[in-house]
């Protein structure tokens, strides 16, 4: 019995991100409401305090200006307000927002953190993309499923394991 040509090559080599990043990483913003049942994302190829602000401007244009609203963040420095660097700060209070900080080592008292596991299991889990491109399409495509499907008994019950634990 003879071996095929593929089989003379050897094992695929299989891409994944983890091995090389000639191209860098993106950066998912994301918030969740919970009023809504709602699933907001952008990905930026920059997470700095400037593409967050943008983030912010975009999350305060889904409610009335007279609507006050508060964004729950981690710790992460960019969504910091800083003696050196005061412009999330300014920019929240100018627009009737608080921006609220979860404790170091605390993500699981932020409800987005149950949202993040369901789309990695739904939409990243298992796959293999050729480009920061059609992984961004992926996640978009899924925050629009998720969105119109936000009672469907997989996701529910994903979000609750993962809000429990």
């Amino acid at each position: 019995m003879g071996r095929t040509q593929r089989q003379a090559q050897g094992p695929r080599r299989r891409r994944r991100a983890t091995y090389s990043r000639p191209h860098g990483v993106r950066h998912l913003f994301a918030a969740y409401d919970l009023g809504k049942d709602q699933l907001y994302g952008h990905i930026k190829k920059t997470k700095n305090r400037s593409k967050f602000l943008e983030f912010c401007r975009y999350l305060r244009s889904l409610h009335p200006a007279g609507t006050r609203i508060a964004i729950i963040c981690d710790n992460y420095s960019p969504h910091l307000t800083t003696k050196r660097c005061q412009r999330v700060g300014t920019w929240a209070a100018a627009n009737n927002v608080e921006i609220a900080y979860t404790p170091t080592n605390s993500s699981w008292l932020n409800r987005i953190e149950a949202q993040f596991t369901a789309l990695r299991y739904f939409a990243l889990d298992g796959t293999d993309h050729p480009s920061h491109k059609a992984q961004g399409s992926m996640i978009r495509r899924y925050i629009i499923w998720r969105n119109k499907n936000a009672a469907d008994k997989h996701l529910k019950a994903l979000v609750s394991r993962a809000n429990a634990a």
